[in-house]
């Protein structure tokens, strides 16, 4: 199965079972439905090693298996999430739910790390790299991904148009999106400052 490296749980996770990772690519300029995949013919998966370059951190997490698994806990000690909340994406659960869509897909960043763990359904978590280029990431059963504060980023349904995921916080919950430009938020400043200029020098 999926393991991680006790040792590796503040950063970047080692995946072992690479066919269970996360896809993410870089997408297509298309301005279709933005349920689609956008995934360009023949480009390649982009690897944990780039996502964690940006910032964000993944883990495989058996969620029929939980507690008896306890990587959840684990992590949860280790970082700090002590409040946890379940969230419906979908026409019939989710009150007001075309305007929801639509901004939950408008660019924002946020002033805490964003952090899901999909319990049923799947999605994409848009973030931009170094370069301010979309990169595409699928969520399905078991993907547990934080994004950092202060990374440009959106999300959206697939066309099966349904996601449950449990949500995670440090502290109480601050859910507010700051929308693009935000250049000048401290929180960008200082994600810039830990990944991006990192990246560059």
């Amino acid at each position: 199965g999926t393991t991680l490296r006790e040792t590796s749980l503040p950063h970047a996770p080692h995946v072992i079972d690479l066919s269970k990772m996360v896809k993410a690519w870089y997408m297509d300029t298309a301005s279709d439905d933005q349920r689609l995949p956008h995934h360009p013919e023949g480009a390649p998966d982009l690897s944990l090693e780039l996502l964690a370059s940006l910032g964000v951190l993944y883990w495989k997490i058996d969620v029929d298996r939980c507690d008896e698994e306890g990587l959840l806990a684990k992590i949860r000690k280790v970082r700090g999430y002590t409040y946890q909340d379940i969230v419906e994406v979908c026409p019939e659960k989710l009150p007001n739910y075309a305007q929801k869509i639509k901004t939950f897909f408008e660019e924002h960043l946020h002033t805490d790390e964003e952090i899901r763990l999909i319990q049923e359904g799947s999605g994409y978590f848009d973030v931009r790299d170094h370069q301010d280029r979309w990169i595409r990431i699928e969520v399905i059963k078991g993907d547990l991904i934080v994004l950092p504060a202060g990374i440009y980023h959106r999300f959206t349904l697939d066309s099966k148009n349904y996601i449950k995921a449990v949500r995670l916080f440090v502290g109480e919950p601050v859910w507010t999106p700051i929308n693009r430009p935000a250049d000048d938020h401290p929180k960008r400043v200082q994600y810039l400052e830990s990944f991006v200029m990192k990246a560059v020098a």
